[in-house]
């Protein structure tokens, strides 16, 4: 079969990896809503950062993992990988049924994490690889509004089967069922795509020719984290982007409730966020492609910052949903056009490597998150956890603003 590169020539697989990706958005979903309550309600944790130790668990294990899956997706393939991550998955869902102390819960996430960093990140790679450089944010928009829409929705569903039926077992079913067509669909339809990668590094041609062709895994790390200044700019971005949604995860349901609110609402509240997050990255995605990557990012983290505030200083569900819809625009702004930047300055000998590398900080942003807003929340109380959150993603912001320079534009990915 003829190797070719573009959304078009490559568009049943693009469409398939778009709908296993959104399985893998839904086994996170399944959490949202349902275990901080969990937590509260069935293990009595009291204490803020007890409770978000699930989701440290969780950025940990996926923030090595993402790594790990992109040096793996260059060495062995993105199939393999893939197929590792879905195998992952199977007993989560089981351990969080079935838990009878924390420390399930806790195990639970740390292979929910593997799950979601050798899965996403492969699907990530899988898409760039075919879509080649003209339509990269259009596809991470697509990408990562699949996986969220599915968070949303699965947040949604939990919420209203754990109001009917129980916080356990219920809620955890549908992720029985993620895992089973993920697995399927992963085993039997997917299809490599490392030669497309190898196709588009033959013809390359980047912004700077020292960093073409291949690189040691540590050179890689260095230029990813620190030395190159897209790529840098880029990560800590992602890395306080990510450390958003681990206070959005682990502490406004608990912020909700104290209100008196019911569990169904605070589904609706734990679901808006994410759902306007996924919906907004098919617009802003291919956004990304048209304006340019630097102002989108910009905007969104300081759109971010100014949700989180609105969130700190509201009590009512109707200023909490303004706040949760003007919070997933901003991320919507910022999540697919990260990875697009990624995509744009990594060569394709070193792009996978690269994505781990940035996803290795953006989810190491989870455990930064889940250890700072709990720590502040059990000192000073939820709301001046959010308000720091809030100073430190405005700030992050600003150096998007002075150190990133514009990774694309249509001459250069043409």
């Amino acid at each position: 079969m003829t190797t070719t590169l573009g959304l078009r020539a490559n568009l049943a697989q693009f469409s398939l990896l778009v709908a296993v990706n959104a399985l893998v958005g839904g086994m996170l979903g399944q959490e949202r809503t349902v275990l901080p309550l969990l937590a509260e309600q069935e293990f009595h944790l009291a204490a803020y950062t007890a409770a978000l130790t699930y989701i440290l668990a969780f950025g940990v294990s996926k923030a090595a993992t993402n790594y790990f899956a992109g040096t793996f997706s260059d060495r062995y393939g993105r199939k393999p990988v893939l197929l590792a991550g879905w195998l992952v998955a199977i007993p989560v869902p089981l351990l969080l049924i079935w838990a009878p102390h924390w420390g399930w819960v806790v195990a639970a996430n740390v292979l929910l994490g593997i799950n979601q960093g050798l899965t996403w990140s492969t699907t990530v790679i899988m898409k760039i690889d075919l879509a080649g450089p003209s339509r990269r944010g259009l596809a991470m928009g697509l990408n990562e509004a699949a996986g969220y829409i599915a968070v949303a929705a699965t947040a949604l569903a939990t919420g209203y089967l754990a109001a009917r039926y129980g916080l356990r077992p219920a809620p955890f079913l549908l992720g029985l069922s993620y895992v089973a067509l993920g697995l399927g669909l992963s085993a039997f339809f997917v299809r490599e795509t490392r030669d497309h990668a190898r196709l588009e590094a033959a013809t390359h041609r980047g912004r700077h020719h020292h960093l073409h062709g291949e690189l040691t895994d540590r050179e890689v790390f260095a230029h990813t984290s620190l030395r190159e200044p897209a790529l840098s700019a880029a990560s800590q971005a992602g890395m306080v982007n990510n450390l958003n949604d681990g206070l959005a995860w682990g502490l406004f349901p608990i912020l909700f409730a104290t209100t008196g609110m019911s569990i169904s609402r605070i589904g609706v509240l734990a679901a808006l966020y994410p759902a306007v997050w996924g919906l907004g990255q098919l617009v802003t995605g291919p956004l990304s492609d048209r304006w340019g990557r630097k102002h989108l990012i910009t905007a969104g983290m300081l759109t971010q910052a100014a949700a989180l505030a609105l969130f700190a200083a509201a009590d009512t569900f109707t200023v909490w949903a303004a706040a949760a819809i003007l919070l997933g625009a901003g991320t919507a702004m910022v999540y697919p056009t990260l990875l697009a930047t990624i995509g744009d300055v990594a060569h394709p000998a070193w792009r996978a490597r690269a994505v781990g590398v940035y996803r290795l900080w953006r989810d190491g942003g989870f455990a930064v998150g889940a250890l700072l807003a709990g720590a502040i929340a059990d000192l000073y109380g939820l709301r001046p956890a959010i308000w720091t959150v809030a100073a430190i993603t405005a700030t992050s912001g600003l150096i998007v603003a002075v150190r990133m320079y514009e990774t694309h534009t249509p001459e250069r990915s043409s």
